[in-house]
């Protein structure tokens, strides 16, 4: 089960924000001793069991070579990463995420643009899909084309349907607002919630709102993230009403401010308790061939189906693609053997490594082209060819936004907007007053 990770950075110290899974109990700190056929990676994700197997096939290709592994919890991963930094001594080739959790390291993380070059050619860039790597420089300085991580895993985030349900109730997936709010009207109090929200966590409460304003005003977010427009632009208080709504007309269910993504919502939602939820493509990873217990609707994907979110009055006319890097690796700038950290490294994202990753389907790829050996449905398999054909290409709206202060805000106002505490105008001018003081340093 995958986990996500929003930081903020306080002082120098390092707040995990929101995750929705968390990995698995950390093994001893590893770290390659400056041994030279040694690598040692670090991360919060893939989980350990396709860790493993990719380093098995690394090491498989690349005799007498020893990669390293340590997969820990969330919390533990980024304390630990924070404390190694500091001591100057990362693990070769670490874990990342695009935007500030990448930038509160650029300082102890090598330039991989030289690497990815000397691996896969001069045009490497066309191996990946644009927006992983529009992310992957998310937040750096004004003039800094560097690359301090490169995409191992996107994402698309949108919202999932259980078509047992939809089926057994008479019931279509909602196109439109209105459709959405009609449908959960109809299908309350019944033995499953119309729309499972978890909303406790920031980075799940922010996924959704940014699939609503870029459905009000395409790409109007980030120019107010860029200072070339405004969070009080009556589209984005828009967008904050429209948040507000999902509570107001109950679309989400009682208590979601409550409810956690991962284990509680997830549990949840595969023992047949949820219409509709809000994860992204990662929640192909529930049909995992190597699964042990897995749910009939799991199974090939049997019972799922992606939508995204749908169309709000007076807006774009069509459902806007929002996504973006879900998991990118970095190299630690004083590693001892940088080459032979870049071949384990773009063999994660590429190679033999990256192979066995999507044959688990962690999630979908950061580079075109890599499918799994084998899919267990026909179901599975269409919602794999949506993800890397129909939508992964043409995602243009990123599912992160560049300053972890602004963010916070975002999420803070997003909360109080969920309980009623605040207005959507009190909401953006809330955000835009943070905005303010990062734009002015």
């Amino acid at each position: 089960m995958r986990l996500r990770i929003s930081v903020l950075t306080v002082g120098g110290v390092v707040t995990c924000l929101g995750l929705t899974a968390c990995a698995g109990g950390a093994a001893p700190a590893s770290d390659s001793g400056g041994a030279t056929n040694a690598v040692s990676f670090e991360s919060w994700s893939p989980i350990q069991q396709t860790t493993d197997q990719m380093v098995a096939a690394v090491q498989a290709a690349n005799k007498g070579v020893t990669v390293k592994a340590t997969i820990y919890n969330a919390p533990d991963y980024l304390v630990d990463l924070q404390t190694r930094a500091a001591s100057n001594t990362m693990p070769d080739v670490v874990g990342l995420q695009s935007g500030a959790y990448t930038q509160q390291f650029r300082a102890k993380l090598m330039p991989l643009q030289d690497c990815a070059a000397k691996t896969w050619g001069a045009d490497w860039k066309t191996k990946f899909f644009p927006i992983g790597l529009t992310e992957a420089q998310l937040g750096n300085p004004k003039g800094d084309t560097n690359f301090y991580s490169l995409p191992l895993m996107n994402e698309t985030v949108n919202l999932w349907a259980n078509t047992d349900i939809l089926k057994a109730n008479n019931a279509t997936i909602p196109q439109t607002w209105d459709e959405l709010v009609a449908f959960s009207k109809n299908q309350k109090g019944k033995d499953f919630a119309p729309f499972l929200m978890p909303a406790l966590q920031g980075w799940n409460r922010s996924i959704v709102f940014l699939q609503i304003v870029n459905n009000v005003n395409p790409g109007l977010v980030y120019k107010a993230e860029g200072g070339t427009d405004k969070w009080t632009n009556p589209d984005i208080v828009k967008a904050f009403d429209y948040w507000q709504k999902l509570f107001t007309q109950k679309v989400f269910q009682d208590g979601a401010m409550g409810l956690t993504a991962y284990p509680d919502a997830g549990n949840q939602i595969e023992a047949g308790k949820a219409a509709i939820f809000p994860f992204g493509s990662w929640w192909i990873q529930q049909s995992d061939p190597t699964r042990s217990g897995t749910p009939p609707v799991s199974q090939g994907m049997a019972g799922w189906k992606p939508f995204l979110f749908p169309t709000i009055p007076g807006g774009a006319s069509q459902p806007q693609l929002v996504g973006g890097m879900d998991v990118g690796l970095g190299m630690a700038k004083n590693t001892k053997n940088p080459e032979l950290a870049c071949k384990v490294l773009t063999d994660f994202i590429a190679g033999a490594g990256a192979q066995k990753m999507i044959n688990t389907f962690n999630d979908v790829p950061a580079v075109v082209g890599l499918t799994p050996q084998k899919f267990t449905g026909d179901n599975q398999k269409a919602i794999w060819n949506t993800f890397m054909t129909d939508w992964l290409p043409n995602v243009k709206y990123s599912r992160y936004l560049a300053d972890p202060k602004v963010d916070q805000a975002v999420n803070d106002a997003l909360a109080a907007l969920a309980s009623g505490q605040t207005t959507p105008q009190d909401a953006a001018a809330s955000v835009q007053k943070v905005q303010d003081q990062v734009s002015a340093g």
